[in-house]
């Protein structure tokens, strides 16, 4: 009874601050400007299905991929086994669904025993590979302090809740085989099994208290990295499959016009025009981008999306001869200046002005300048995250608010504007060229 009521309090405490911090994370990105993209659902569930679900573009790199799917599955399939553990804990029970599921109940633990083999060594290698082998992408400067940290400390607590698991059906195995009261005869176990060579020695109150643990501290350790979620680079667990399917199914290379100058322009050309109804208490629209509110609610889900892999600035080509831009810090800075704005709110109210900016603050001009517009970036997301987008909208801020422009492109935009084309001739000398000899 005492063990029932502890459970509840605990797994109450941790869904209820795990729903704190996701009603404050969607706010944030409701800050961003509205944007449609609710259009051709079909295609939408085609893209979710392939690159979420299907893991498409993380197969692209099969070493990655194929230990990424591993954990993946390992993360989705052994839910189930949550659910249980969830269900036994409220109501003092133990491996509930044997009795319901018999026989399949035991190839079912069988899996998730070899599942969870299966993530602590992915886990293994994919600590190795940021620890031991320091591939290029993972010892990046814009990785420095948490970052680097963080993808640490999940990949350790994944092992640590693997190996609980595995200890916890050890023990239970070794004391159903000796007909303990309450620990009925159920489950596969073909992976703790090599346990139990070890803990047969063991006495039966030691391996209850060591079954128990395991148990406690599996389920502790599962709701405290719930909470840690939310603050980690891993939040893409959760908002992957959303993102993706709010992807931009435009043509890579696009462009989208800016409402505020398509309507300044109508109104040059047109003088019988009526200007649009402006909204006396709406905060004025910027051209282009200079803060997180500039941006779309899209662009600020992509922020928390962003997975910090490092794919995206492992093929831009700026970054690859040396320049600033890396296109993951450009999603990581999104979300840090985010997450700023929203404890400035929490703390001030949502008209406080802390005097920052999401540009010069965080992402610099030189930045901004040495994106190429490749796609190469976007292309290579594993869940369809867009950074050019934030990239050329904060370049558009640049040109039309501030005239900041690089020298190179301010003398084209003279031209374009003086002879309606980027070259120095005049109209009228343009075709001079078909009269040379």
């Amino acid at each position: 009874m005492i063990s029932s009521i502890l459970f509840i309090i605990l797994l109450g405490a941790g869904i209820f601050f795990f729903a704190s911090s996701i009603k404050k994370i969607s706010r944030n990105i409701r800050l961003g400007r509205d944007i449609d993209r609710s259009d051709n659902p079909a295609l939408r569930w085609q893209t979710m299905t392939m690159v979420a679900l299907g893991q498409s573009k993380m197969v692209t790199r099969p070493v990655a991929g194929f230990f990424h799917i591993i954990i993946y599955l390992g993360f989705v399939i052994i839910n189930i086994e949550v659910l249980e553990i969830i269900i036994d804990g409220i109501f003092g029970t133990h491996r509930i669904f044997a009795s319901a599921l018999g026989p399949f109940y035991d190839f079912l633990i069988g899996s998730f025993e070899i599942l969870a083999a299966g993530v602590l060594i992915a886990c293994v290698v994919f600590l190795a590979r940021r620890n031991i082998l320091k591939l290029k992408r993972f010892i990046s400067r814009d990785l420095n302090g948490w970052p680097r940290s963080d993808a640490t400390i999940i990949l350790v607590t994944e092992i640590i809740l693997m190996s609980l698991f595995l200890a916890m059906n050890a023990a239970d195995a070794v004391l159903q085989s000796r007909g303990v009261p309450h620990y009925e005869v159920a489950g596969s176990f073909p992976v703790s099994s090599i346990f139990f060579p070890l803990f047969d020695s063991w006495s039966t109150a030691t391996l209850i208290v060591v079954e128990r643990s395991c148990w406690w501290l599996h389920i502790a350790g599962i709701l405290l990295f719930l909470n840690y979620v939310p603050f980690s680079k891993h939040f893409h667990i959760l908002l992957s499959f959303p993102n993706v399917w709010y992807s931009n199914l435009e043509k890579k290379g696009k462009f989208t016009n800016l409402e505020s100058v398509t309507n300044e322009v109508k109104l040059m050309l047109d003088p019988s025009a009526v200007p649009p109804p402006v909204d006396p208490n709406a905060a004025p629209q910027r051209f282009g981008a200079k803060d997180v509110r500039d941006l779309t609610w899209k662009n600020l889900m992509d922020s928390y999306s962003c997975t910090e892999c490092g794919r995206c600035t492992s093929v831009c080509p700026a970054n690859i001869t040396g320049k600033a831009l890396s296109p993951r810090k450009i999603m990581m800075d999104t979300r840090d200046r985010l997450e700023e704005v929203g404890k400035n709110i929490d703390m001030h109210g949502p008209a406080h002005d802390d005097g920052k900016s999401l540009l010069n603050d965080y992402i610099t001009p030189e930045e901004l300048w040495a994106c190429t517009t490749c796609n190469a970036c976007v292309q290579a997301c594993p869940v369809n995250i867009d950074p050019l987008s934030i990239i050329v909208d904060m370049r558009r801020y640049l040109v039309m608010e501030q005239s900041a422009a690089p020298a190179e492109l301010n003398g084209m935009f003279t031209k374009i504007e003086n002879n309606g084309a980027p070259w120095q001739f005049s109209p009228a000398d343009r075709m001079n060229w078909v009269n040379q000899d």
